[in-house]
């Protein structure tokens, strides 16, 4: 039989959708190296060639929910629809648009035990660096129009999305159900004097 040899990047992206597969069908902690390794007819050699461990894998999973979730943020960004809109469209379509959080939990919760403390932390930020020019953006068009006035737009969505992620997430710290309620009413207004927009602007952030 001809030994199929598949180019490196076409390999380890097989490797990563049978392993996003398994995480999801029998979650990560009954997912054993072995079993992926039989699911694709492949060697221990190989795996380990591309991946030294099982947390190794998980992380790189991580990392391709996060791009497949850029990449659909932008294809709906880049709509005929999203685009004949105003900035603050586009702003309330960036917030409710889906998210990997949607479909993929039980792959995302693994980055909240302790050990993966690390790990949570590099891909909550790779996840921010990406998704923040997409806000600068919208911010910017905003500025333009006459309904932000903001000096950087950039640095006013990391702000933004770096606070709103860690005073959210459950992950991070126990917050109570009162803290979060809490903010979540307090956030269309502090959004609004972020970007110096009119009172009211951001108020379907509160539902």
């Amino acid at each position: 039989m001809t030994r199929i040899v598949k180019k490196p990047d076409v390999r380890r992206k097989e490797i990563v959708d049978a392993a996003r597969k398994l995480f999801l069908e029998q979650d990560y902690e009954s997912t054993t190296m072995n079993a992926l390794m039989k699911g694709l007819d492949i060697g221990k050699g190989t795996i380990y060639h591309y991946f030294t461990s099982k947390e190794d894998l998980l992380e790189a999973v991580v990392a391709d929910l996060i791009d497949e979730d850029m990449q659909n943020k932008q294809r709906v960004m880049e709509s005929p629809e999203v685009q004949a809109m105003d900035a603050v469209g586009k702003f309330r379509v960036l917030v409710t648009a889906p998210t990997i959080a949607e479909d993929s939990a039980p792959i995302l919760d693994e980055l909240h035990r302790p050990g993966n403390t690390i790990m949570h932390t590099r891909q909550l930020g790779r996840y921010l660096s990406l998704l923040a020019p997409m806000y600068a953006e919208v911010i910017r068009e905003g500025c333009e129009q006459g309904t932000f006035h903001v000096d950087c737009p950039l640095e006013a969505a990391e702000f933004l999305l770096a606070g709103v992620q860690f005073i959210s997430d459950v992950g991070f710290y126990p917050w109570t159900e009162v803290d979060l309620l809490r903010r979540a009413k307090a956030l269309p207004s502090i959004v609004e004097a972020q970007l110096r927009a009119p009172r009211g602007t951001f108020d379907f952030l509160a539902g």
